[in-house]
Formats: C-alpha cells, structure tokens, sequence
C-alpha cells in the first residue's frame, strides 16, 4: 500500500506541475498570443507532455524499471488519446459557452487525469510486456 500512495502522491505532483504549464501555455497564447483557445490548446499540450514524462518517469514510475525509450512511446500514446479527449470535452465547454475557456480547461484537465493514471501504471510504465 506505501508504494501505491507514494506513488499516486508523485502522480498529483507531477499532473498538477504539467498542468499549470498546459494551462499557462494556453492562456499565455490567448491571451498576449491572440490565438483562439482550441487552437492554442495543443501548444500547450505539446509542452506539458514533456513535463508530463519526464516527471513520471523520473518520480511517479521510477521503481519500475521500463526502459524509457519503451515508456516514452506508451506515453506518448496515452497522452495522445488523453489529449484527443480533452480537445473534444474542451470543444464541446467552449461551444455551449457555459464556461469561459480558462475553467473549461481546468475542468477538463482535470477529468483526463484518472484515465491518464490508469493507462501509464498498466500499460506505459509497465515491467512486463503485457
């Protein structure tokens, strides 16, 4: 059990770290940019998933001793699936216009999150080859 709570506790850390950067990319490019938010929004993914990794690697999953160039690849894939997702919910946010861009995307980042967590400890993290 230690091990799963230091490693959900990383988990948080890290997501939190890459979030703040997705979303200050994103407001950054709205905002001083002129850049409409579904537009800027994979900017700022494209940054965070190299925060995103690299912690996770580094902190999260570190005990588990997957090659990186393995678990790069998987994360990149589930990050990619997440960041699919999150366009489409962030879209759909955004064209009801019951948020403004900034807490749809906090709600989305948010909502991606268990899933990405899922996915890296069972697949992209993974010692086995299953």
């Amino acid at each position: 059990m230690r091990a799963t709570s230091r490693r959900l506790s990383w988990f948080v850390v890290v997501g939190v770290a890459a979030a703040a950067v997705h979303f200050a990319v994103v407001v950054l490019l709205v905002e001083f940019g002129g850049l409409r938010p579904l537009v800027a929004n994979p900017c700022g993914w494209l940054v965070a998933v190299g925060v995103s990794f690299a912690g996770h690697h580094r902190l999260t999953f570190a005990d588990n001793g997957v090659p990186i160039g393995r678990s790069a690849r998987r994360f990149l894939v589930i990050s990619a699936a997440g960041f699919a997702v999150n366009e489409l919910a962030y879209a759909a946010l955004i064209a009801r216009g019951a948020l403004g861009y900034r807490l749809g995307l906090g709600a989305v980042l948010v909502g991606v999150a268990a899933l990405t967590y899922w996915a890296s400890r069972r697949w992209a993290f993974m010692r086995t080859d299953s």
